[in-house]
């Protein structure tokens, strides 16, 4: 019943987003209401399994089901969910004008729409029902994309519904095949735990097939290069809240789905899937790692870095180990709480300097004290500085690469991890340090936008140091999932 309610609040809240209020902080309120209950009800969820227990949740049919890995990215998405509703309240308060409650309204409606779609990926398992919620994400935020509504940001918003729509189809396709496979092997219902049971029996070629359709289709929608054009653009002209939500799980969203094909191919030789992964992982870091030396809007910095880490992570799953698999999950949590501050701090960033170029941006530390620390922080936890949870994920698979003697691969991602670094703090030093450069007169940060980027800092500086148990529980489960 649970999963039903958490469904069902943010459906109930875009529809009270519709009624014309006079003030439009009614849907505002709501919204942030509506998510900070999604968010208790996912971690009551997730951090309630332990070893021993079912993991799973009851539910009225058998579309609907969970595992460590689902709960982990269901606990994600609705905690960026949480933080982004609260950012929004100051973000578009301060953009968009007092008279324009009808936007406002519009705003919110379609902000807990483009949530209801990411928390319903991981909590499907029939697997068309899951192609049919992450195109969703990408039709329901395309709005969002262009809300600014300048010609930028409508370019932007084509260019990202063009490219993912190109991707989904090609998606569409694996899952026919998939399907077709599992009819031929005896047939089932069409979901992921039976497709793990029947893959023995599905011919390699089908899987083999599936697998790549998934991988570049799926791919294109997690921003992997080649087709990873769409997300700088869409991430330096969406809203900052948006790109938190955007950069932060609806990647994510699409790569569980890659993953979760994982425990049907894992033990094929013939197949040697695990190839593709690295492939793909590795072009996607080097590509990324040399765009973020030459950038010049800071918005789009800190999306380059979203195709890094979506590399990084196709590269653990390519070792196809258990240390390989325990650091991609460690990784995709740190990434979707680390990437999300950091679009944040670009929000606080961008409401203090009126900027998104960073040639313009000197000494904020020195005109926003909250906004530079925020912005050094989450440059210093995305690029990879210890201690912090990025670090240790890619410590984490660079280990297990080593463990299995794949020196090459692991050398290539250790160098362009580095170039990443580099150019990530390269960048961020310069705008937060050096010389105040036309100061102007400053608007003090709104309250909620402050309040979000203390909420939102504080797992992205604790969880280098200290994992709790149940969260622990719940990485190992997600680990585990991702093998027979």
């Amino acid at each position: 019943m649970a999963l039903f309610v958490i469904l069902l609040i943010p459906l109930l809240v875009a529809g009270l987003s519709m009624i014309p209020t006079k003030n439009a902080k009614v849907s505002a309120r709501a919204t942030i209401l509506g998510a900070a209950t999604v968010f208790v009800l996912s971690l009551f969820l997730a951090l309630g399994t332990a070893p021993g227990k079912q993991v799973g949740v009851p539910a009225f049919t058998s579309w609907f089901s969970t595992d460590g890995l689902s709960l982990l990215v269901l606990l994600l998405v609705s905690f960026v969910g949480f933080t982004a509703s609260l950012f929004s309240l100051g973000y578009v308060g301060r953009t968009v004008p007092e008279n324009h409650q009808d936007r406002i309204r519009r705003y919110y409606r379609r902000f807990n729409l483009f949530l209801l779609s990411m928390l319903a990926v991981p909590l499907l398992s029939q697997i068309a029902m899951v192609w049919i919620a992450v195109e969703l994400t990408t039709l329901l935020s395309v709005f969002l994309v262009g809300f600014e509504n300048t010609p930028e940001s409508l370019e932007a918003a084509w260019k990202y519904v063009v490219l993912t729509c190109m991707g989904a189809a090609l998606a569409l396709m694996g899952v026919l095949i998939l399907y077709w496979g599992l009819f031929i092997s005896g047939g089932g219902e069409f979901t992921w735990s039976l497709l793990k049971t029947a893959s023995p029996k599905i011919p390699p070629v089908f899987l083999t097939t599936a697998f790549i359709l998934f991988l570049v289709g799926f791919g294109t929608k997690a921003g992997l290069v080649p087709l990873h054009t769409w997300l700088p653009d869409a991430h330096s002209q969406a809203p900052s809240p948006i790109c938190a939500l955007l950069s932060g799980v609806e990647t994510t969203t699409a790569l569980y789905v890659i993953l979760r094909f994982l425990p049907m191919v894992s033990g094929s030789p013939e197949s040697a899937l695990s190839t593709w992964l690295l492939v793909f992982g590795l072009i996607s870091v080097g590509v990324s790692a040399f765009l973020l030396i030459q950038v010049k809007d800071y918005k789009r910095l800190f999306a380059y870095s979203t195709i890094e880490h979506m590399g990084i992570i196709l590269v653990a799953a390519g070792l196809s180990s258990g240390t390989g698999y325990a650091g991609a999950v460690y990784l995709i949590l740190a990434h979707a709480l680390t990437k999300s501050f950091c679009f944040f701090s670009a929000g606080a960033t961008l409401l203090v300097t009126k900027t998104r170029e960073i040639s313009s941006v000197r000494g904020l530390i020195r005109l926003s004290p909250v906004t530079g620390s925020s912005l050094m922080i989450g440059g210093l936890a995305i690029a990879g500085a210890p201690p912090f949870a990025v670090f240790l994920g890619e410590f984490s698979i660079i280990r297990a690469g080593l463990a299995q003697g794949q020196y090459g691969v692991i050398g290539a991602l250790a160098f362009f991890i580095g170039i990443a670094f580099c150019g990530i703090m390269y960048q961020v030093n310069r705008m937060v340090f050096g010389k105040v450069s036309n100061p102007g007169e400053q608007l003090p940060l709104p309250m909620s936008c402050a309040a979000t980027l203390i909420v939102a800092a504080v797992p992205v500086l604790l969880l280098g140091l200290f994992v709790p148990d149940s969260l622990y529980d719940l990485l190992r489960l997600a680990a585990l999932s991702l093998g027979r």
